[in-house]
């Protein structure tokens, strides 16, 4: 899914390059001009021609750039390590709750599953990276960069800021983000958290508060006791909700000239490319107070209009609510979708010149199996997929349109477009063919490209 997904903030294209040494000018500032999301396809094998010349993971210098009023920093959202890395000596019921944490992770859970076995989980290509990395020069090995390359690779995924002592699961890590930056023919590269409000009160707890949501639940009674020992963390005031708990690990988009880190169970977190190539997080981002819950973290936006569409999913109704950002960024109405009568794993969509395209899949969300010890998201093999179409304007839902197409399981769209003066959509889309699997055994899950073509004005669809 999104555990190898990353984004290219550039003026200019990949391509493989050996460089040799340069004498160091000051860098510059790295213009943005596009933002690619791509999926990488798991271990890849990679050829180094970077190195970077030291590991050192001493602070950056504290930023003194001012916020805008539409992010939502938590306390101590600072990128400074100085800031989070402060020694807090634990309280009494911090202690208390640690040991409660330690015997839940040592005799209440049941034998770990591969699948959130951390040592199974976190090892070779997941191996976890568990330092920040300041903006550090790149080593030449040999050949030389155009001096005309000016720009950035960023790539987000999950890293867990601790190691974890129980089950885990690979989306559950602290979202980081890798950059590496070309200006004047010189390369550094540099690695940060996006600072979440998850991230800077365990941070400065120096311990691991927040359940993982996709593992932390693993079993009836060890669900049971993390669920009391959260309740008793929150109501003691060792966490606050209020700003959030997600984890901005998931994808990265630039939008009204902002630079967006995003993870779907929370709002984004606006993040900055400094002039010396550090990454800076500014924040949670609300777009002036009009987004108060969280978004999907793959928005699509339109290159002609400047426009940006995007939804929220969640496990009570409205489960699908849809809405659009104008080409300034400005949130327009939310368009709640209650024909989707139960709750799904809507982690993609589609965007065409006139229409939003969802699939309503039998991968699904299911609150009670959570309680009771089970993942949160499952499949339903008795369930019928089924494709959602809706104008990309509308202002409700009473022009959506469902079409069933059986066992069509998507996670990611490749692409969609309008045929027939818009009376027809094709969508392009890996159809996953081991759906029971998805949470589980990820080893055993495989998909097939498929084009599915949908007549609005009949519903007959072929693939």
């Amino acid at each position: 899914m999104d555990a190898l997904s990353s984004s290219f903030l550039s003026t200019f294209s990949t391509q493989k390059i050996l460089y040799r040494t340069t004498p160091p000018p000051p860098p510059s500032s790295s213009p943005i001009l596009n933002v690619r999301i791509e999926e990488k396809p798991q271990q890849t094998p990679t050829t180094k021609t970077t190195q970077p010349i030291s590991t050192s993971t001493t602070p950056p210098p504290k930023t003194t750039s001012q916020t805008p009023s539409s992010i939502r920093s938590s306390s101590s959202s600072s990128n400074s390590l100085q800031s989070t890395k402060r020694k807090v000596e634990p309280s009494v019921p911090a202690l208390v709750f640690n040991a409660l944490d330690d015997i839940i992770n040592t005799f209440i859970d049941p034998p770990i599953k591969p699948s959130v076995d951390p040592k199974h989980v976190l090892s070779q290509n997941f191996a976890p990276v568990l330092n920040e990395l300041p903006p550090t020069e790149c080593k030449v090995i040999q050949g030389s960069l155009p001096p005309s390359l000016n720009g950035a690779y960023i790539r987000n995924g999950p890293n867990p800021q601790f190691l974890p002592r129980g089950p885990y699961h690979l989306f559950d890590g602290d979202g980081m983000l890798h950059s590496l930056r070309i200006s004047q023919g010189k390369a550094s590269l540099c690695s940060r958290y996006v600072k979440t409000n998850k991230y800077t009160l365990e941070r400065e707890a120096g311990f691991p508060l927040f359940p993982n949501v996709f593992s932390g639940f693993n079993g009836l009674t060890a669900s049971a006791a993390r669920g009391a020992l959260s309740a008793a963390r929150i109501l003691t005031g060792q966490v606050d909700l209020s700003n959030g708990f997600g984890l901005a690990n998931t994808s990265l988009v630039l939008f009204a000239n902002r630079l967006l880190a995003l993870g779907e169970s929370d709002l984004p977190y606006s993040v900055k490319l400094s002039s010396n190539g550090d990454i800076e997080t500014l924040g949670r981002y609300d777009f002036d107070g009009k987004l108060f819950m969280s978004m999907t973290a793959h928005p699509k936006i339109d290159s002609d209009t400047g426009e940006a569409f995007a939804f929220r999913y969640g496990p009570v109704p409205p489960f699908l609510t849809y809405f659009r950002f104008d080409k300034n960024g400005v949130k327009q109405p939310d368009v709640p979708i209650f024909s989707m009568t139960r709750p799904s794993f809507l982690h993609d969509f589609a965007i065409t010149k006139k229409y939003a395209i969802f699939a309503d899949i039998q991968i699904g969300m299911n609150p009670l199996e959570m309680i009771a010890g089970g993942s949160p998201v499952g499949s339903d093999p008795s369930k019928v997929s089924r494709i959602g179409v809706i104008p990309r304007y509308a202002k409700d839902e009473s022009e959506m349109k469902w079409f069933d197409v059986p066992g069509f399981n998507i996670i990611h769209a490749i692409n969609a477009w309008d045929e027939e003066d818009g009376n027809a959509i094709e969508m392009v889309a890996p159809n996953i063919l081991s759906v029971e699997h998805t949470m589980e055994r990820m080893e055993l899950v495989h998909a097939l490209v498929e084009k599915v073509r949908i007549d609005l004005n009949t519903g007959i669809v072929k693939r």
